[in-house]
């Protein structure tokens, strides 16, 4: 019986193939870097042909470094970046445009003109969502709209719409299926989350049409099988979710109260919020966070758009250091009594501030200000926006009469760095859990798989399989958390682009 599993983790920076073994320990791993396109300003694109490319030659890497043939995976689970939209001919396959990124701001002037209308309560009440150009949406509209023959074309029933876990599906699967699970749809600004169904009024809202859409299953179960000619053999696809809710999954965060939180390019903190969807008081999303058998649970979830993007930054852009790897020894080297804040504003301000006109700024540099003091604050950053959220996660449980977090589950590339992960836990000022595997998202796709082809016969077995690599205790005393804090807190003010702190969603 074959007993591997095989996570696709296509992401926003690379696209990467893991091969796990049935109790969820990785054995080998393949990557590409992604090309990122840059149309113009606060625009994001990706080539949907490079994507694809990418997946072919990281599974047939993967597959051919382990000395395994097909027939020795038993599935296949598919992980994604969210949001990010593609649009394709049904008869041909073809793509109309460019993969629009979740990053991609393009359609800020659509969203405020929605908001204007009164728009955000109807999309609140049925998506959990805020009317914002990170969801699919308003990117499928402007596809419509702006790419010649797209709207006849959607008309005559001729287009399929897809974030890319769908994309991925039906050329892997040869057009035969076109699918999706819960929790991207959850992302599309289209999809009602309690009555689970792409929904009529959304839908009309942004003169969508319903042919385009495809088909919600749950995120654990059968979604076809690979053409035999890709890989040697068919390999069933049994689990899709969404990058976040993945990652949720590999952290066992299955409970109501389970909380964690992903470093990748952005940050996303989800608490499991069980079988209620929880309307936030501070401009938090509600989302779905799985399905499984047609059994949906919930979370509240908070986006910051950059994280590892901003190490990236001083990186690629800036040409501070040559490997992320520097810059846990340049944040020690860092003089204590700097007082430098970085807002890495750079696609506008994610949740709670909803601010997509903000831009990013380094503030508080002197003449002794180094490479280490904005490395060093770069990193921080990271932690003060981890902290905008866990406020608001808590202030909303409070709410509900449920307990704040005791503690967060950490995962991505970023948690390998001892000193963010030990200022994190300071700044939250309670204990930050890092497991040991660290790259939860594939572990979460492989897991649904697993549960989707009969691996594991119920998700306490995945809960039973995470385990703890190293607990941060918070170490900063309770003054020096609250003086950080409050900078921060005046840096943030300075990039606002109402000046102010967010207005609460209508």
């Amino acid at each position: 019986m074959a007993r591997h599993l095989l996570a696709i983790d296509q992401g926003t920076t690379s696209t990467r193939a893991i091969l796990f073994a049935a109790d969820g320990t990785p054995v080998m791993e393949a990557r590409r870097d992604l090309r990122q396109i840059y149309p113009a300003e606060g625009w994001v694109e990706h080539d949907g042909e490079d994507i694809w490319q990418a997946v072919l030659d990281t599974v047939r890497e993967v597959l051919a470094r382990a000395g395994l043939a097909a027939r020795d995976i038993a599935a296949i689970g598919i992980t994604n970046q969210r949001e990010t939209t593609l649009v394709w001919e049904r008869r041909t396959g073809r793509l109309l445009h460019h993969a629009i990124v979740w990053q991609d701001r393009r359609t800020a002037e659509t969203c405020a003109r929605l908001r204007a209308d009164g728009a955000e309560t109807l999309v609140a009440a049925r998506t959990g969502l805020v009317v914002d150009p990170y969801f699919s949406g308003t990117k499928l509209a402007w596809v419509l709209q702006h790419v010649p023959e797209a709207r006849l074309l959607a008309a005559q029933g001729e287009l399929a719409f897809g974030t890319v876990d769908s994309f991925l599906l039906w050329r892997l699967t040869g057009g035969a299926v076109h699918a999706t699970d819960a929790t991207n749809a959850a992302r599309t600004l289209l999809f009602d989350i309690h009555r689970g169904v792409w929904d009529e009024d959304l839908l009309a809202l942004l003169d969508v049409p319903a042919s385009l859409l495809p088909e919600v299953r749950p995120s654990a179960g059968d979604f076809g099988a690979t053409l035999p000619d890709l890989f040697g053999a068919a390999i069933p696809v049994r689990g899709i979710a969404g990058d976040q809710q993945a990652a949720g999954v590999g952290q066992a965060c299955l409970a109501p109260g389970a909380i964690k939180a992903t470093y990748g390019t952005g940050c996303f903190v989800l608490v499991n919020t069980g079988d209620k969807a929880i309307a936030s008081r501070h401009r938090l999303l509600s989302t779905v966070a799985l399905d499984l058998g047609g059994r949906r649970t919930y979370a509240l979830e908070g986006s910051i758009f950059v994280a590892g993007a901003a190490v990236q930054w001083l990186r690629d852009g800036l040409h501070l250091f040559k490997g992320a790897a520097e810059t846990e020894a340049l944040a020690r080297a860092a003089r204590p009594q700097a007082q430098v804040h970085m807002v890495p504003a750079f696609t506008g301000l994610g949740a709670p501030h909803w601010d997509p006109e903000a831009r990013g700024a380094i503030l508080g540099l002197t003449r002794d200000t180094g490479i280490a003091e904005i490395v060093r604050a770069t990193l921080e950053s990271v932690a003060f926006q981890t902290r905008d959220l866990m406020e608001a996660i808590g202030n909303d449980l409070a709410a509900e009469g449920r307990p704040r977090p005791a503690s967060l589950r950490v995962d991505g590339g970023m948690v390998v760095n001892d000193w963010a992960m030990q200022f994190l836990a300071d700044m939250l000022g309670i204990p930050v859990e890092r497991p040991k595997v660290t790259e939860t998202t594939a572990l979460g796709a492989a897991f649904l798989a697993g549960l989707g082809c009969g691996l594991f016969a119920e998700p306490a077995e995945i809960s039973a399989a995470w385990r703890l690599e190293r607990r941060f205790e918070p170490r900063m005393s309770a003054d020096e958390r609250a003086a950080r804090w409050q900078g921060w807190q005046a840096a943030v003010s300075r990039v606002l682009s109402h000046g102010g702190p967010a207005p609460a969603p209508r």
